[in-house]
């Protein structure tokens, strides 16, 4: 029986009836038995159909919150790492076009596939895989998050990924999957470990994560723009773990991990006596405070999808990062 038509049915039922189920309830508790909690059984954190129409829910928000540059028309469909790129991204937006968006082109996601996972407990989750019109040939991944049966579904992560890169989920017989919990002990690096791990080998390197775009050559590029002539660039790397921030973590067919998680990064650019500061782009000036005499920091959010096997190193698949704000000094 589906968790509605329980429902339904129960409200169909007299309260004598009602009163008896009750105590009876309470006589199996007594003699032994479990009674089952909605917010302790294990159970699909939706179905197909309502993560399809959550996808299309949000990409209908997204793309109206683009052509005005108004973040209240996206704001009930996103959270976290998302929700804080987005809405600095559509906040600099509207202050340098403030009739709205002269470029826009709406996001058409096709070729959805769904990986819901069975879980106990809130939040509830799922990943939807899809092809876009944006970004060449890749996939988007986006994943959906609630806290409670009567909350819209909102997109936490999105990143892009090379569809050749995206792993095989391990699923049940009826197709769902395995969600990993953030202290897993049978991964490299557990899921909820991973924010710190990165950000510790952005400062300092070593060998937990495998060479990439978002790991060596991105170490690489720092260290090159931190010698310029003239002008200093300091880096402090933060990792983020807590509330909508969390990380979550599907279980791959290997035994690995496929995991969403988030880090903060702050960008210090310090001009030498008698220099100055590269001037900024518009979209950098509309976040900024303060008056750039000396210096300007710029503060970023980060979201990243990353394969943790169960031995060896971590693999950064993708990562999307956006500019939240910018101090002048």
């Amino acid at each position: 029986m589906s968790r509605d038509l329980g429902l339904r049915r129960l409200r169909g039922l007299d309260r004598g009836v009602l009163i008896a189920a009750c105590v009876t309830a309470l006589s199996l508790t007594a003699s032994g038995c479990v009674v089952v909690h909605g917010e302790r059984e294990v159970l699909p954190a939706t179905t197909r159909a309502e993560a399809a129409e959550a996808l299309r829910e949000f990409t209908a928000a997204y793309n109206a919150a683009d052509k005005a540059y108004d973040s209240s028309l996206d704001a009930d469909h996103t959270t976290g790492a998302l929700a804080a790129i987005d809405a600095a991204r559509l906040k600099a937006g509207r202050v340098n076009n403030p009739r709205g968006n002269p470029g826009h082109a709406p996001l058409k996601l096709t070729d959805a596939r769904f990986t819901i996972p069975k879980k106990a407990g809130w939040p509830r989750w799922f990943l939807a895989d899809a092809a876009g019109n944006k970004g060449g040939d890749v996939r988007w991944l986006l994943v959906f998050t609630r806290d409670g049966l009567d909350e819209t579904w909102e997109a936490a992560y999105l990143t892009l990924v090379a569809p050749d890169d995206l792993p095989e989920f391990r699923t049940d017989r009826d197709g769902w999957a395995e969600a990993v919990p953030a202290d897993a002990g049978d991964l490299a690096v557990p899921p909820g470990e991973l924010s710190e791990e990165y950000t510790a080998y952005l400062k300092d390197g070593g060998d937990a994560f495998a060479e990439g775009p978002h790991t060596s050559a991105w170490r690489t590029l720092r260290e090159k723009k931190s010698t310029r002539p003239g002008l200093a660039t300091q880096y402090i790397d933060e990792p983020v773990t807590n509330g909508d921030y969390a990380p979550l973590a599907l279980r791959t067919e290997d035994g690995g991990a496929l995991v969403f998680f988030t880090t903060r990064h702050f960008e210090k650019q310090t001009a030498a006596a008698g220099a100055s500061v590269p001037t900024p782009n518009k979209s950098v000036l509309a976040l900024t405070t303060g008056e750039i005499r000396q210096s300007l920091t710029m503060e970023f959010v980060s979201n990243e999808v990353a394969l943790a096997p169960a031995e060896g190193e971590v693999e950064i698949l993708g990562r999307i990062q956006g500019l939240t704000s910018a101090k002048g000094e």
